[in-house]
């Protein structure tokens, strides 16, 4: 749960931006960097739901899951997604949620931003909105939303402690969360996360099982899970995280 580090922040945005630009992923992830440690994130997570939106918004896909299969979203409501790149999770958002719902996106890489809002005019979609910003300082008022997913992006964080706290500001009472991000067993320490993986390939900066539950327990967060998909690399998982905020 290292604190903010700029440096890493800049790594991350430039591999994302390189990502966007590229116009497809690399292998089986653009999250995924060490091909050697054979690590794969992403689990095929995706179903028949890719044909509803565009293709170079299903291209950008850079996730270890599928947050909105889980998120269990409801006519009217407002989602916000942590990481949107191309946008993938925020365009199927706004299809469930409905012309009376809502679909904010949070990036911070201008060419993911650009991609995103291209992938949201070719769809048509005029219920959805992409916001620059970092996931540490999420530019929306507080009580703004009423689910957040996010698709594998708070590893990448190097301030964890202050996601999790913004996570429960802009929430609304009740609110809940939705989010797929790979974890690390309990046995697995930093270093060893370190030595599976790059921290921009989404292993070494991810957080273990108890960790994540700490720091949702600690802003509050009740009802929390966090199930196991599929083994990412050796010690660690893609997982689903789910809690809600208490009302």
């Amino acid at each position: 749960m290292t604190g903010h580090n700029k440096e890493l922040r800049e790594k991350v945005r430039e591999r994302y931006a390189m990502a966007a630009t590229s116009g497809s992923c690399c292998d089986s992830s653009c999250c995924t960097t060490d091909a050697s440690l054979s690590v794969d994130i992403t689990g095929g997570a995706y179903g028949e739901e890719l044909g509803a939106i565009p293709a170079g918004a299903a291209q950008a896909s850079l996730g270890c899951g599928n947050p909105v299969a889980v998120a269990e979203l409801n006519e009217g409501e407002t989602v916000l997604d942590l990481g949107s790149g191309g946008g993938i999770d925020v365009l199927l958002s706004a299809q469930r949620v409905g012309p009376s719902g809502f679909a904010y996106g949070l990036d911070m890489t201008d060419e993911m931003l650009e991609l995103a809002r291209k992938n949201a005019a070719e769809a048509g979609a005029d219920n959805v909105e992409f916001l620059k910003g970092y996931i540490e300082e999420i530019p929306l008022e507080e009580g703004t939303v009423d689910v957040i997913i996010s698709n594998c992006v708070i590893n990448l964080s190097t301030d964890k402690p202050a996601v999790i706290a913004e996570m429960a500001r802009v929430l609304k009472p009740g609110g809940r969360i939705g989010i797929s991000d790979v974890v690390a067993q309990d046995c697995v320490t930093p270093e060893e996360r370190a030595e599976r993986g790059s921290w921009v390939g989404c292993i070494a900066g991810a957080l273990s099982y108890s960790e994540y539950r700490t720091l949702l327990a600690n802003e509050g967060f009740d009802d929390i899970s966090i199930t196991a998909t599929h083994e990412a690399t050796e010690g660690m998982d893609s997982a689903i995280i789910k809690a809600i905020k208490p009302a």
